[in-house]
């Protein structure tokens, strides 16, 4: 390996251990990435734990609407169905969806608003007045409206989410981008006849990142509070799938005289979202060199 390929190398090591050391001085940040860890581990072993055709989808007309017990930590629903089981499966489906909501939007946006402000002129004319028309149509009437153009799915509904926040993202990447473009090492790749693409991959986005990776955070649980409202209102997850907005759905009807059937599904969407807006929180400041002065 060349020296130069080696200082590179231990640069963005010695950068992602300063990020990490930052990051961890912050115990509530911490514990939320704790959280958060305990969901996705959750996620993954779900499967293993509970049989979904018996447990999650299935119907035991013995045990409704049972109360919550030794037995059955969170109680049953309207169907027999152990609600514990059903909370810890569904977060597969709102996690999944969040994760690549924000991808999506990440992107897209991130790749639209670097080459606007890489190129200016007319080319960030365009690109940012279209941007504009879209930032003025709220995100989620423009993802109800995509959703119900394309259909109810579970495909639909994080393209539908995730497009709709392109523009938030592309207008956060292009202000970033505009204290890189005209940087030394920029100019100096421009000198050498480096073609533009290779410019705006190699040194304009990896040098304005941390502003829409902070975005990208805090985006998580906004994603999951739009997928559990979707769910929520018969347009996200199709039934049976107990992704959290469509458990607190299925139980508002009996929530008066079984209100755990929306308190269970209601603060796992409360301690996910907090968690990831917490961690969220420590990312920003490790990444902001103002703070860590």
């Amino acid at each position: 390996m060349s020296k130069q390929g080696m200082n590179s190398k231990y640069k963005k090591t010695s950068r992602i251990k300063e990020i990490w050391h930052q990051f961890k001085k912050n115990k509530g940040a911490v514990l939320g990435l704790i959280v958060i860890a305990c969901f996705v581990i959750l996620a993954f072993v779900s499967p293993y734990i509970w049989d979904y055709d018996t447990e999650i989808a299935g119907m035991d007309a013995i045990n409704r609407l049972k109360a919550p017990s030794s037995e059955h930590w969170f109680g049953t629903d309207a169907m027999g169905r152990d609600l514990f089981a059903r909370v810890c499966y569904g977060s597969r489906y709102s996690l999944l969806i969040a994760f690549f909501c924000v991808v999506i939007s990440f992107v897209l946006g991130v790749g639209i608003g670097s080459t606007a402000a890489y190129f200016g002129g007319n080319v960030e004319y365009i690109i940012m007045r279209i941007v504009e028309i879209f930032l003025m149509i709220p995100s989620m009437m423009m993802a109800v409206v995509l959703v119900a153009v394309f259909g109810v799915s579970l495909t639909n509904l994080i393209f539908a989410l995730g497009l709709a926040s392109v523009p938030y993202f592309a207008r956060t990447a292009r202000a970033a981008t505009l204290t890189v473009v005209n940087c030394e090492y920029v100019e100096a790749a421009r000198a050498l006849g480096a073609s533009d693409m290779h410019i705006i991959l190699k040194y304009v986005i990896p040098n304005s990142l941390s502003p829409s990776i902070v975005q990208a955070t805090s985006r998580f649980g906004s994603a999951i509070i739009d997928a559990a409202s979707f769910s929520f209102l018969g347009l996200g997850v199709p039934a049976p799938m107990p992704e959290w907005g469509a458990l607190l759905s299925d139980g508002r009807l009996q929530m008066r005289m079984h209100p755990y059937l929306i308190v269970f599904p209601g603060l796992a969407i409360m301690i996910a979202v907090l968690a990831l807006n917490i961690a969220g929180d420590g990312l920003r400041d490790a990444l902001d060199p103002k703070l860590k002065r």
